[in-house]
């Protein structure tokens, strides 16, 4: 019988969807109470403010890891806009959200701040954000320096409400030692879905007495179900529908029952009880599909000697989910002229290039990652640069929350073998649906 990991710490990124997507149902909720409506015609409007522009503005963000940062880039930008004062307020993750759902119903929104996914499509479509129409048409802010999927991510009707500030991809973080341990090979360029299955099962066969798995499933779909289904030629939400019903994304669902039913990977209940990031960095697994976030759980850590990372296989194509963090203007700002100033100078190569030397995360501007690679050079996390090209953006909705909370109820039954992959995908799509027909 397999030992379970001890539990360590788990891993998060600061972009996953399904935190900031809890609370969607009351913002969406607070912000229709408050009588916002769409930005008119005059949204957008931009003009770059004068050196000697004077205002006091704020800037909400949920990471105090990247603050130092955030410090460097307000310091280069009062170089140009020396009497333009910036106070960043920081507020923890697992209470960001609550607390701007109650500024924007107050109309007390940061005059800057950070933006994720499933949240955006909420507060645009509420009237709460300001374009960056304007910016653009100006010159100051190229959306091409930046990730096509990411600048679509914030694309709402057409209209980019986001600049992106950062972005994580999906790959496989390997233990090499413990591949080597099973005396497995590992491709050089690439594997298929059936290839990864295969090695998943022979590591989990060879290190069985040890409590060690191949590989290993879950139920966040950013990391694992999503890039599956793109892969085999899915899709998620489009155009305010569910796609589970489609065979391909339930050969996409397919994928993590057979490794859980091959034994390649930990049941759903050992999943549960530990999740797959703490089986990794406890030493009890081999193969981990995460985010290029999961850097900072290795660095300084005897592990990182032993891990590199490969990419995604590749289903019917090749395919990984793409999220970021984006800078967004409250449309209810009082100094919104010195609040785009901020959110350009933060969108340029510079204040992108002091991000990535700072190494927390990966800077969207293209060009300014070469501290991220270099902060584990044995690991070729490249891998996570060069997914850029076959990104999709993260699946979100107006309402994101209503379906992922449908999903995370629903999806352990397919998974589990419980029920058959279609039952569970076609009573999703359709509980979902009804979800998004609500929206």
């Amino acid at each position: 019988m397999r030992a379970t990991p001890r539990t360590s710490p788990a891993t998060s990124s600061t972009v996953r969807r399904t935190a900031g997507a809890a609370v969607a149902v009351a913002v969406a909720t607070a912000l229709a109470a408050c009588g916002s409506t769409p930005q008119d015609e005059a949204a957008g409007a931009y003009a770059a403010p004068d050196a000697d522009l004077a205002a006091s503005i704020t800037y909400g963000v949920w990471d105090q890891n990247q603050v130092p940062a955030i410090e460097e880039n307000i310091a280069a930008f009062n170089e140009i806009y020396p009497d333009i004062d910036v106070t960043v307020n920081v507020t923890p993750f697992a209470e960001y959200w609550t607390k701007l759902q109650t500024q924007a119903s107050s109309e007390t929104l940061p005059d800057l701040f950070w933006m994720n996914g499933p949240n955006i499509g909420l507060y645009a479509s509420n009237g709460m954000l300001e374009p960056i129409t304007g910016a653009v048409d100006a010159g100051d802010i190229d959306p091409a320096n930046y990730p096509e999927a990411l600048v679509d991510l914030y694309t709402i009707d057409d209209v980019s409400y986001g600049v992106p500030k950062d972005f994580d991809t999906i790959g496989i973080w390997v233990n090499t030692a413990l591949v080597e341990q099973a005396g497995v090979e590992l491709p050089e360029d690439g594997w298929t879905w059936d290839e990864f299955q295969q090695t998943a099962v022979e590591i989990s066969d060879a290190l069985a007495d040890e409590g060690v798995y191949g590989a290993a499933g879950g139920m966040d779909g950013q990391t694992t179900y999503y890039n599956t289904i793109f892969q085999a030629g899915g899709t998620v939400v489009e155009d305010g529908t569910s796609g589970y019903a489609s065979p391909e994304a339930q050969a996409g669902l397919q994928f993590w029952t057979d490794l859980i039913e091959s034994g390649g990977s930990p049941s759903v209940q050992q999943l549960t009880d530990t999740t797959a990031d703490q089986w990794f960095t406890s030493g009890k697994l081999a193969m981990y599909w995460g985010g290029s976030w999961f850097r900072s759980a290795l660095t300084d850590t005897d592990l990182a000697e032993d891990v590199t990372v490969l990419p995604l296989p590749s289903g019917q194509e090749q395919a990984t989910v793409i999220h970021g963090v984006a800078n967004v203007v409250s449309a209810t700002s009082k100094e919104k002229q010195a609040a785009q100033a901020l959110q350009v100078f933060l969108a340029g190569e510079e204040a992108q290039q002091q991000q990535g030397d700072a190494g927390a995360v990966i800077p969207a501007f293209t060009g300014t990652q070469g501290a991220f690679t270099a902060s584990m050079p044995d690991a070729d996390l490249q891998v996570f640069l060069d997914a850029v090209d076959y990104s999709r953006p993260l699946p979100v909705s107006l309402n994101s929350a209503e379906w992922n909370a449908l999903e995370t109820e629903l999806l352990p039954q397919a998974f589990s073998g419980e029920r058959p992959v279609a039952d569970v995908a076609t009573e999703l799509a359709d509980q979902m649906n009804a979800a998004l027909a609500e929206e």
